[in-house]
C-alpha cells in the first residue's frame, strides 16, 4: 500500500497591504516661508499627527525659500504640500490641511474594518 504525502496549500491570496495602526509614518511638509497657509498647515498637521499617530511619525518641514532644490525630488508644484513617504505608496496632499477628515482619509489613517 502506497502512502501519498500531501502538502497543504495556503488559500490566502496576496492583497495589497493596508495601513495598520502600527505603521510608522514619514511625512514631509513643503512650505514657503511663514505665510498664513504655511503656518496653518504646520499647526493642522501637528494636531492630526498627535491625535491619530501618537508618536509613530517623523515630520520634516521643508521651507522652499531656503532649500528650493528639494522641490524637484518630490515634484512639488504647489505649496503647502504634504508628502507621505512611508508607509508606501507615496501620497501627496495639497493645501493648509484644515479639512481634517480629508487629511485622515488621504493619509489612510482611518481604522481598517
Amino acid at each position: 500500500m502506497k502512502t501519498r504525502a500531501t502538502a497543504k496549500k495556503s488559500s490566502a491570496k496576496k492583497r495589497p497591504a493596508k495601513t495598520s495602526r502600527t505603521d510608522f509614518f514619514r511625512l514631509r511638509l513643503y512650505i514657503a516661508g511663514q505665510t498664513p497657509n504655511s503656518v496653518a498647515a504646520i499647526a493642522n498637521l501637528k494636531k492630526i499627527c498627535e491625535d491619530k499617530l501618537q508618536g509613530r511619525y517623523r515630520l520634516e518641514v521643508v521651507d522652499l525659500l531656503e532649500k528650493p532644490q528639494l522641490a524637484k525630488g518630490d515634484q512639488i508644484i504647489a505649496i503647502p504640500t504634504l508628502v507621505r513617504k512611508l508607509p508606501p505608496p507615496v501620497k501627496k496632499i495639497i493645501g493648509n490641511l484644515s479639512k481634517t477628515e480629508s487629511v485622515i482619509v488621504g493619509l489612510d489613517l482611518q481604522p481598517t474594518r
